[in-house]
């Protein structure tokens, strides 16, 4: 079939298998560009199909020669409809790395469930015997609490009063107001159980009693704070409460693995076009400013470029890991550098529809956007028949 993108708001229904393993097969390729990385061999990502997530696996894959096991929660293919992205990424990814002599192998489920993780505890056991890295980078707006049974679903919402201010129509290039209510009743607990660390620490207790964790092992979950433009929707908002009990739920985790001497790091990253930061309100004309100002100065990064950097100048630079004095990894230095977030609050002053393409980078947003389901992606032909009936090795065995 040709498969062509069909929009829905900020949601793309449709993915490109053949764009979606060119994106892979050229984050890889800048992974092994960048030399080889001294670090973990037998890697568990959670999260591992899109984003920030899928980085990590490329990184410890083609920078360390890792072992792998991917989780996530991905829709496969029908005759006629095509998978999501995350489908298409991980197939790729498997491929890749069977080619390079790379152990991979990935389940695909609910990570929040109990289920699940036994499924990767079992797996873990049998193949790999024991991990000593654990990349947590789940990103969904609802969980179901193992424990409880209660779903939870979060929201993202300023605390305490309505949030006015720009934001842009990325496909149009419409730059106009946007009002978002303050949250009401349990909005930041629920938004807490969803995005919080609870899950993360639930993960780590059950791979610790299993005996899973090589001493040393390290686990790494990824937040992101961003500049005062966005806080009272962002970081002093509901989904700023939920990255705060992320971020201290590391020190709980570092405690807990004492004994096998541990550790647990929350890594905060930059600003970046996913799915999820589409669809919220100002995110938009933030990105497309600052990604006009940070390719200007050589210092734009997208994700591979982000956890490369990440891996071989943080976490396996040889010594120390360097974190600011709350303790996190700090990877978007070069975001907010005083330099770069002036020149974003002077433009954003500026910024209307008129000027926008000129003064920010609305194109590099859009392609960016259309890459994450495989499209618009350098050098795959799009007018040829694709098919869309792509399996996932490990899963289809």
């Amino acid at each position: 079939m040709i498969i062509e993108p069909r929009m829905r708001g900020f949601i793309c229904l449709t993915s490109q298998p053949k764009g979606c393993e060119q994106n892979v097969k050229n984050q890889i390729e800048y992974v092994k560009s960048k030399g080889a990385i001294d670090g973990a061999k037998k890697v568990l990502v959670i999260g591992a199909s899109t984003g920030f997530g899928l980085a990590s696996r490329i990184t410890s894959a083609f920078g360390s020669n890792a072992a792998t096991i991917g989780v996530f929660f991905e829709k496969g293919p029908a005759p006629g409809k095509t998978a999501s992205p995350g489908w298409y990424n991980s197939a790729a990814f498997e491929k890749e790395a069977t080619k390079a002599g790379l152990y991979a192998k990935s389940i695909n489920g609910d990570a929040f469930s109990n289920e699940i993780k036994e499924q990767t505890l079992a797996l873990i056991k049998e193949d790999l015997g024991q991990v000593d890295l654990v990349i947590y980078s789940l990103a969904s707006p609802v969980r179901t609490n193992p424990k409880t049974g209660v779903t939870h679903r979060s929201v993202l919402k300023p605390i305490g009063s309505t949030f006015s201010n720009k934001t842009v129509d990325f496909h149009s290039g419409k730059v106009s107001e946007v009002s978002i209510e303050p949250c009401s009743g349990d909005d930041i607990e629920n938004t807490i159980a969803v995005m919080g660390g609870e899950d993360w620490a639930m993960w780590m207790e059950a791979l610790k009693a299993a005996n899973l964790l090589a001493p040393g092992a390290t686990t790494v979950a990824y937040s992101y704070i961003g500049p005062s433009l966005t806080e009272a929707v962002y970081r002093k908002g509901t989904i700023g409460r939920a990255k705060d009990h992320l971020e201290a739920t590391a020190f709980e985790i570092t405690k807990s693995l004492e004994d096998i001497n541990g550790k647990a790091y929350v890594s905060v990253n930059k600003a970046l076009v996913t799915q999820a930061s589409s669809a919220i309100p100002v995110i938009p004309l933030y990105i497309s400013l600052l990604y006009k100002i940070m390719k200007a100065e050589g210092i734009h990064e997208g994700c591979i470029e982000q956890i490369q950097r990440l891996y071989a100048d943080r976490l396996y630079n040889g010594t120390e890991v360097p974190t600011d004095e709350q303790g996190r990894i700090r990877i978007d230095d070069w975001e907010m550098r005083e330099d770069v977030q002036a020149r974003v609050a002077a433009l954003w002053q500026e910024a209307v529809t008129e000027n926008l393409e000129e003064i920010g980078d609305l194109e590099g947003y859009r392609k960016d956007f259309y890459n994450l389901f495989g499209f618009d992606v350098d050098g795959v032909d799009y007018k040829s028949d694709t098919d869309e009936m792509v399996t996932i090795p490990s899963i289809s065995e």
